[in-house]
């Protein structure tokens, strides 16, 4: 079952009163990124592809059809008990974007990142509300120790 607004917002720290939703917590744009060197998914490790921050106009990313890797600006905590789900509002639906993501393990801190796909061109705010951070109930017999783990957390 999905918990409450109020019991994510306990557990994702640097957000707002506006930001808490009856059933999550919305998250916000801190950066956006292109990927410029490929990365590798081999079967037992991984590399990232280099990546260019993008430089937003006035706070505002301009960006023209494909995909963008976005950081969220809020730091997340997983309850041992629990595990996370990220959705994008409908505001970024109904402009032609799509939000990906993967499932938030029970254990996770960081500020995460997702996979933005732009249809149509778009202008995106720094700051923008763009996904609600959700959590549910889980069972397991352990918790998230992986490379992921703490990520971005110097970072805003």
């Amino acid at each position: 079952m999905f918990e409450s607004g109020q019991f994510v917002a306990d557990h994702v720290d640097d957000i707002d009163e506006e930001q808490v939703q009856p059933n999550g917590v919305d998250l916000t744009v801190s950066a956006v990124f292109e990927q410029v060197t490929p990365g590798r998914i081999g079967q037992d490790s991984k590399t990232v592809g280099d990546r260019r921050e993008r430089d937003p106009e006035n706070g505002v990313y301009r960006l023209t059809p494909g995909g963008y890797v976005v950081r969220y600006s809020e730091r997340i905590t997983v309850p041992a008990d629990h595990v996370g789900f990220l959705y994008p509002r409908s505001s970024l639906l109904r402009n032609s974007c799509m939000l990906d993501t993967a499932v938030w393990d029970a254990g996770y801190e960081g500020r995460g990142e997702g996979l933005l796909e732009v249809h149509h061109e778009v202008e995106l705010e720094r700051g923008a509300r763009i996904a609600q951070f959700v959590l549910a109930g889980a069972d397991h017999e352990a918790t998230y120790d992986g490379s992921y783990q703490g990520e971005n957390v110097d970072n805003q």
